[in-house]
């Protein structure tokens, strides 16, 4: 059975996408923990990031840098904080977090509740930058 992101990056679920190319695809989270919050994958399905072979793994983060410098132009934040978790959904992802100081990548920090209109802004300011 297909991962959710697996469905989201063939488009059988809604996405606020913010980049793709044939192998890499690159949407907002749906439960951010900041303005901005995305998260990239690879169309292959697979479980862990370092399952992925060297190739694929290094140009899912030349593709999430991509992604990572336009969220710095589109977002107003210091940095943008790097996160692989990998427990929550089934499928390798790195998630790409606009923050200003540490303690804004604390995992127990209160997540955002965002109306559609203002995910599809953000998700076009980034597309914008990149």
């Amino acid at each position: 059975m297909a991962s959710i992101f697996s469905r989201i990056a063939a488009g059988e679920i809604p996405s606020y996408k913010v980049a793709e190319n044939d192998k890499f695809f690159a949407f907002l989270d749906i439960n951010p923990m900041a303005k901005g919050h995305t998260l990239v994958i690879p169309k292959q399905e697979v479980d862990y990031i370092y399952d992925l072979d060297d190739a694929t793994l290094a140009e899912l983060n030349v593709f999430a840098k991509k992604v990572a410098k336009a969220i710095e132009k589109a977002v107003p934040c210091k940095r943008v904080g790097v996160m692989v978790l990998g427990m929550e959904v089934p499928h390798a992802h790195i998630h790409l977090i606009p923050i200003n100081k540490e303690s804004d990548m604390l995992l127990s920090n209160r997540k955002l509740k965002l109306e559609q209109a203002e995910f599809e802004a953000i998700a076009q300011k980034i597309r914008d930058n990149i």
